[in-house]
């Protein structure tokens, strides 16, 4: 498949600030490593958290590290509506405006005053991947994906290129979901 991109789901997920990280887990306390994420240096923690909204809690939401300059939360629509919040669409790190939410670690709790979104589905590439594709940073390309049961076409996915990436797309479960995305499903760049 010419221009193939592999997609990654993305679920639940909060990044938490060292701060933070102390007052939800403790003092002296560091993330845990449990296992490498696709992008180099980005791993999921032993450690979880209980996200707490207007209308609902959803426990056991793991953190991914390493610990960041903010806190966020990423979610998908389906658990916004669920947790009673705005589901805003941004991409990762652009949090002003977007709603906060409360989360409880077994030390203590933060109230978070921004910081929840649905992230914006994305693509990770490298400057030499990015030349292969053709991609440029901040470019809006689609994603085609056909298979058996739901083919799918992803439009305004944002194109995000950094030395520290690895080619993928990364979409949300609402999003795998609708497309039958299963693990090492593979898209087509559509410029």
């Amino acid at each position: 498949m010419e221009n193939k991109i592999l997609i990654e789901i993305s679920a639940r997920h909060v990044h938490v600030t060292d701060e933070d990280l102390l007052i939800l887990f403790g003092k002296d306390t560091k993330l845990t490593f449990k296992r490498a994420l696709s992008q180099p240096g980005q791993f999921a923690a032993e450690e979880r958290v209980t996200l707490v909204g207007p209308k609902r809690s959803i426990s056991n939401v793991i953190i991914l590290g390493p610990t960041r300059k903010k806190t966020q939360v990423e979610i998908s629509a389906t658990d916004a509506r669920n947790l009673g919040v705005d589901g805003i669409i941004r991409e990762s790190g652009d949090l002003r405006g977007t709603p906060g939410i409360k989360i409880v670690g077994p030390a203590g709790e933060i109230d978070l005053q921004e910081g929840v979104i649905v992230a914006k589905r994305h693509i990770h590439v490298n400057p030499e991947e990015a030349e292969k594709y053709y991609l440029n940073d901040n470019e809006v390309v689609s994603v085609h994906v056909i298979n058996d049961t739901r083919s799918i076409t992803y439009h305004d996915v944002v194109v995000r290129v950094r030395d520290d990436f690895l080619a993928a797309m990364h979409i949300d479960t609402d999003e795998a979901n609708a497309g039958a995305i299963e693990p090492g499903t593979y898209g087509r760049i559509i410029k």
